[in-house]
């Protein structure tokens, strides 16, 4: 197989792998559906222009995620005052589903959480999305965000304490179930 076809191959096996998860990453980063799935599509079209610049010290997802994260952050850029990061929760439990009341708690608590995590420093939203919701590890967190793995630790640490502050501050958590 050529070079070029097997590029094309991998770009679209990774399409099929990680589109899903790369749009909603971009979706909680920017809460624009249209415009998540226009820089979806620029991220895989970045991939494949810079498929020769993987050199496979990261996995293929952190690469994506890493190409999908400065894609987002200059589009961000470029429409400033844009806010940088909102939240999408996407839960769900593996063990049952849940009950319809449960259910209805949850989107109630959910939509408490985009609102607290609206108000936050960009670098605590990215954290948290990653490694809280998106399940990233340290590691592929620190090659996603560039930053230490210690930096990753530290500012993860900072932004669940100042979740949790700004949800008691709201009104959204009790600080006697904590």
């Amino acid at each position: 197989m050529s070079n070029e076809k097997q590029r094309e191959a991998d770009i679209c096996e990774w399409y099929e792998r990680y589109g899903d998860a790369i749009l909603k990453y971009i979706l909680v980063m920017i809460q624009d559906y249209q415009q998540a799935e226009d820089l979806t599509q620029e991220t895989f079209l970045k991939a494949y222009r810079f498929y020769d610049s993987f050199k496979h010290q990261s996995s293929r997802k952190t690469w994506l995620f890493s190409v999908a994260r400065n894609t987002t952050i200059d589009y961000v850029r470029r429409r400033k005052p844009l806010q940088l990061i909102k939240e999408l929760l996407l839960i769900s439990r593996k063990d049952e589903a849940p009950l319809p009341e449960e259910l209805v708690l949850i989107k109630e608590n959910v939509l408490d959480i985009y609102q607290v995590l609206g108000k936050m420093k960009p670098k605590y939203k990215e954290v948290i999305i990653l490694r809280k919701i998106k399940g990233f590890t340290i590691r592929e967190t620190a090659e996603i965000l560039d930053w230490s793995e210690g930096k990753v630790r530290t500012t993860l640490f900072r932004a669940m304490s100042e979740l949790q502050t700004r949800l008691i501050k709201e009104g959204f958590l009790n600080e006697k179930t904590i």
